[in-house]
């Protein structure tokens, strides 16, 4: 961990850690390995210090996933629920990159509202657009 020998430094911290893990003379450009974070929320903490010994902080918070995408069907968040209740429960990770496995590599999900209502509006059209042109007179 480099420490700068003049008065300015940018400190690095994460989540609500006292000791930075990193320590530099700005500006200062890092890679953030996110493989050694547990999955879920953190925050990185920097904080600047000017050469006048004045110092300002930023928060930025962000979420680490690392590990394979979950989603449940069957199941949101703060549902009422009773009685027996069907999940289907897919992840899919990214630990091989070597292969392509087809079988359950889409997470099955249900067709959305908007598309069923296109269709019934385009089926509507038509059989309004055949009715007009059929009950036309010919002359």
């Amino acid at each position: 961990m480099p420490t700068p020998d003049d008065a300015q430094q940018v400190s690095l911290f994460l989540d609500d850690n006292p000791v930075p893990f990193a320590r530099y003379a700005p500006p200062v450009k890092i890679d953030l390995d996110t493989t050694r974070l547990v999955d879920g929320p953190h925050e990185l903490r920097v904080v600047a210090r000017s050469s006048n010994g004045q110092e300002g902080v930023q928060r930025i918070p962000f979420v680490v996933r690392n590990g394979p995408a979950i989603t449940v069907l069957g199941l949101q968040k703060n549902d009422t629920v009773s009685d027996v209740v069907p999940l289907t429960v897919s992840a899919y990770g990214s630990e091989r990159t070597d292969t392509f496995v087809i079988t359950a590599s889409e997470t099955p999900q249900t067709v959305p509202a908007w598309v069923w209502a296109s269709i019934l509006v385009f089926l509507v059209w038509g059989a309004y657009y055949l009715l007009t042109t059929l009950a036309m007179p010919t002359s």
